[in-house]
């Protein structure tokens, strides 16, 4: 379900913790968990988003935020970008000083996002179960500050994701990130199949699940 309201969001959590992924990892980050999403891929980790949330106004938003001492927030899903006032949370947060990011699945336009946002988007594989939502056209809309990530959940998968890096030549556009499934594809695995390939990207492991495991808050 897509969100109409324009003036609040539906937020799952906020939170305080280490940013987990993306070229910001291990950074001190809050992030701001939007409540819905359009898509259903077979490893989502946070189906506990789909629907639970409590309205809040970007000011009700913006006030808590300023408990935390750090300079980078992160909003994410769900599919934030389901709510349109997400453009708005966007902008006001940047408006505040703080350095945004924002995770995006790819399925939904990245139009209209402010320039001073970071996007990291998704770019959906056979093994999510959701590859025929990607909207191929965001990737004109990025830019070389933004990060595309790949979540792998077998060979199948990564020779996919090779072929789409050549064919889009990514490398060109902005940061690539291979990110293997936690628990489903062997992260040391991937780690030589990169190197044998010699491929352009920056392989990542979900920091905060290392740390502290599944669930909501972390």
């Amino acid at each position: 379900m897509i969100e109409t309201d324009t003036n609040n969001l539906r937020i799952n959590e906020i939170f305080f913790s280490l940013q987990g992924e993306s070229s910001r990892v291990g950074l001190p980050t809050v992030f701001i968990r939007l409540t819905g999403c359009p898509l259903r891929c077979g490893y989502c980790d946070t189906a506990y988003a789909f629907s639970v949330g409590t309205r809040m106004s970007i000011s009700a938003i913006l006030t808590q935020l300023s408990g935390y001492q750090t300079n980078y927030i992160t909003v994410t899903g769900g599919e934030p970008l389901a709510q349109p006032a997400c453009l708005a949370l966007l902008s006001a947060c940047c408006d505040a000083g703080y350095s945004v990011s924002l995770e995006t699945s790819g399925a939904l336009s990245i139009l209209g996002i402010d320039s001073r946002v970071i996007i990291v988007m998704d770019i959906k594989t056979p093994g999510s179960g959701e590859v025929e939502r990607n909207d191929w056209s965001n990737l004109e809309h990025l830019t070389s500050k933004d990060e595309v990530k790949f979540v792998l959940c077998d060979l199948k998968d990564y020779q996919w994701a090779v072929e789409i890096i050549k064919n889009k030549r990514l490398d060109l556009i902005c940061s690539i990130l291979f990110s293997p499934v936690h628990g489903k594809l062997d992260p040391t695995i991937l780690a030589t199949w990169i190197l044998h390939d010699q491929l352009p990207v920056r392989m990542q492991i979900q920091l905060h699940k290392l740390l502290w495991g599944e669930g909501p808050g972390k």
